[in-house]
């Protein structure tokens, strides 16, 4: 599996990458396969500042729906409109075209509960 090693992972299965004061987030290669062929991407809280650990959004499966949860304080202020007709490409692309959100960090960086790429690959066994 890969896991690039520029991104920071979260025990939810997230990714994310800061640059400039704004994280980009989406969902690790390990949740995309655990969920299968994702049919739909649900992210109603741009605009909105949501806090760390809160559900932002959720990613419909053929087996499930799973809530996609904030890894960081920030206000959400753009949505990968590309999974509103293409949500394969999070199947297809999870850490490029397949992104999900991005954020305007308000809040303190979780730094301890941000995983290294080899961190979160020991959680998952891999």
């Amino acid at each position: 599996m890969n896991f690039p090693k520029e991104l920071k992972y979260t025990k939810d299965h997230e990714w994310v990458k800061i640059e400039d004061g704004v994280a980009t987030i989406g969902i690790t290669e390990f949740a995309q396969r655990e969920l299968g062929d994702i049919v739909y991407v649900e992210v109603e809280t741009v605009g909105e500042t949501i806090a760390a650990g809160e559900v932002f959004g959720t990613v419909e499966a053929v087996k499930t729906v799973s809530d996609l949860f904030m890894p960081l304080e920030g206000e959400i202020i753009e949505f990968n409109e590309e999974l509103e007709s293409s949500p394969e490409l999070v199947n297809e692309s999870p850490y490029e075209t397949g992104w999900m959100i991005k954020v305007r960090i308000t809040g303190e960086i979780p730094e301890d509960e941000l995983l290294s790429p080899e961190d979160y690959s020991e959680l998952i066994g891999a």
